[in-house]
């Protein structure tokens, strides 16, 4: 397989329960199903899934509900089970001989991570679930939840800009104490921790904003893109409705099966980002690997550290795959 060969995305459309899913296959060789998590779709994972297709069938997708993947009726809270069952449905199609699959996934989507590996071990073979924002597992859950049911109200009432400006002053370095903040705070924001800038509401901004917006970590503000990642940016920006409304809560709301993971432990992962390790979903994540005895891994940049340098955020995930 030629170099082009194997970075070329084969596209294709599985139906599943209530939905069809947009997928994107590069490489050979044993499967990874990347999962985007916040608002992004596949297009989030277009460098990540090059670099890694020279070892691996990279697998990414469109959640459902999401850019190009249509539900069959009208959006309803999602739910991570609902998802992780897309996955296993995803692996049975890519990898019909039963083999397993290697998963890595970020915020939300690591949160379907966990699922997956609790209630179908035998689908997978290593789990990288980066900084999942089980807030069940904080010292002070019901401050985590009430975040979050802020930010879906800010959204309800004032729209994605305030949402995402709510989430900002939440997640702050007060949580290493398992205390909500009062105020703004600099968080991580593309490529350095700032001043958050909230995101324009508007469903066709001029100039666009990055879009995948974990648990809260707002986008970074206008930049230089091609015509291929402005396409990326607009589309992964439509999605952000559907996420504060009907995905940030359940999901962030997670109880995980500590006792399916703990017997599962020696596949399992929990990354952290160099520099989110004090934010509530890097918190949330090492109190898991705590609580199920899983492995941590220190992956480059902070909660959305893929976007931030993909290069060297592949380089570590390799690492990390193929670890004893």
């Amino acid at each position: 397989m030629t170099t082009t060969d194997r970075t070329a995305p084969r596209t294709g459309l599985l139906t599943v329960d209530g939905a069809a899913l947009h997928h994107e296959v590069r490489g050979e060789g044993p499967l990874l199903v990347m999962m985007p998590g916040g608002s992004a779709d596949a297009g989030i994972y277009d460098a990540i899934a090059a670099d890694l297709a020279d070892q691996w069938t990279v697998a990414t997708f469109d959640p459902r509900g999401y850019s190009r993947s249509p539900l069959d009726g009208p959006v309803t809270e999602q739910l991570p089970a609902t998802h992780a069952d897309d996955i296993v449905r995803l692996i049975e199609l890519l990898s019909p001989d039963g083999a397993p699959a290697a998963l890595f996934g970020s915020s939300s989507s690591a949160v379907v991570a966990l699922d997956v590996l609790a209630r179908h071990p035998g689908r997978v073979s290593r789990v990288v679930a980066h900084e999942p924002p089980v807030v069940e597992l904080l010292p002070d859950p019901e401050a985590g939840r009430a975040l979050f049911a802020a930010v879906r109200e800010s959204f309800r009432r004032d729209g994605v800009a305030a949402a995402m400006t709510t989430m900002a002053e939440g997640l702050t370095p007060a949580w290493g104490e398992g205390q909500a903040a009062s105020g703004p705070a600099a968080v991580e924001a593309g490529s350095t921790a700032r001043e958050p800038e909230p995101m324009a509401p508007e469903p066709e901004p001029t100039a666009p904003a990055r879009p995948e917006a974990p648990q809260g970590v707002p986008p970074e503000g206008p930049r230089e893109v091609s015509p291929a990642q402005d396409e990326v940016f607009r589309r992964m920006h439509a999605n952000l409705p559907v996420f504060l409304e009907h995905v940030l809560c359940s999901f962030s709301g997670y109880a995980p099966d500590l006792a399916a993971l703990k017997a599962s432990a020696a596949r399992l992962v929990v990354g952290v980002g160099h520099d989110s390790r004090t934010l509530l979903p890097a918190l949330a994540a090492e109190a898991l690997a705590r609580r199920v005895d899983a492995g941590v891994a220190e992956f480059p940049g902070g909660h959305i550290g893929l976007t931030e340098d993909p290069r060297a955020f592949a380089a570590r995930l390799r690492d990390v795959l193929l670890a004893p």
